[in-house]
């Protein structure tokens, strides 16, 4: 698939492994800012499926890239490198909504993947501590949108009768209800919250934080501020699928251990430092994500 970038002379894809420190110092050198984003991720089940690897393998590429990115600052030549953490780091949070900070004071999360993400901030801290390498820190949540297929895994995680795609919430409801699920399968009773936030919201806040003077060295959490049930979530699907007439039935299976009952972001710091907020609808996304995993089922994919 083409992309818009693909061609522009500013523009280039370098393809070897993010653990490679080596390769990421030698391409670092030629950078203003680095971008920490690269990691082993998936939905709920692939935490329990790849608990060691997700910590093992995320933290290794972790170190390669700030490894390049402090050679690159102490040359002279890297202004910033901006870390992509998660939601997940405030997996243990009681505090709602959750503002920046509050990762400090909650206890530690309890998947290898929130700690291992809680574990990426703590490296931009104490590379700047140590080095003066200055950073931002974002954390997405729940990011919705087209374009991630089905995660590699070593068997099949069923929910019902349909095997799940990526075991993210939205498009496994998606995927279900497009296959005609009936009754529809959720996690748990449905009562699960979370702010389903449109990726290229996220896209853009996260530019905010790369460009903004005000952003060097604090974090920001970046997300919706509408709320939304699993409940919720299930009704607006079914509703732009099979429309106001057809009644939806849930059947609740056993959620998984880390399925977090209350993600809620404060958005205020975002709002104040970065002049950010997401503004993109869940009906706008799912009216994008619909059509885009219709499609993704016909062509075999999902």
């Amino acid at each position: 698939m083409r992309r818009t970038f693909d061609n522009d002379s500013r523009y280039r894809l370098v393809e070897g492994d993010a653990k490679d420190a080596e390769l990421l110092t030698e391409l670092a050198v030629e950078c203003d800012h680095v971008v920490a984003g690269a990691a082993m991720i998936g939905g709920i089940s692939y935490f329990h499926e790849f608990a060691y690897d997700l910590l093992a393998e995320n933290e290794r590429i972790c170190a390669a890239t700030f490894d390049a990115a402090i050679n690159s600052f102490r040359l002279g030549r890297l202004q910033k490198i901006t870390v992509l953490s998660s939601s997940m780091v405030f997996e243990s949070a009681s505090i709602f909504p959750t503002p920046e900070g509050a990762q400090a004071s909650s206890p530690p999360p309890r998947s290898t993947y929130g700690f291992q993400k809680l574990a990426t901030e703590y490296f931009a801290r104490g590379a700047h501590e140590q080095y003066g390498l200055p950073y931002t820190i974002v954390r997405p949540f729940n990011c919705v949108g087209i374009g991630e297929r089905r995660a590699l895994r070593d068997h099949d995680v069923m929910s019902g009768n349909v095997k799940l795609a990526m075991s993210h919430v939205v498009p496994d409801l998606v995927q279900k209800v497009l296959k005609g699920q009936d009754p529809l399968h959720i996690l748990g009773d449905g009562s699960q919250v979370r702010h389903y936030t449109y990726g290229g919201d996220l896209a853009r806040g996260i530019r905010l934080a790369m460009e903004s003077e005000r952003a060097l060295n604090e974090d920001f959490n970046l997300s919706t501020a509408r709320k939304t049930t699993v409940r919720e979530l299930a009704e607006v699907i079914w509703r732009k699928v099979h429309g106001p007439d057809k009644p939806l039935r849930l059947v609740s299976d056993p959620p998984y251990e880390h399925d977090v009952q209350m993600r809620v972001p404060d958005v205020g710091k975002a709002r104040e430092v970065l002049g950010f907020e997401a503004t993109t609808s869940l009906e706008d996304v799912l009216d994008e994500v619909i059509p885009w995993i219709r499609e993704e089922i016909e062509a075999g994919r999902i």
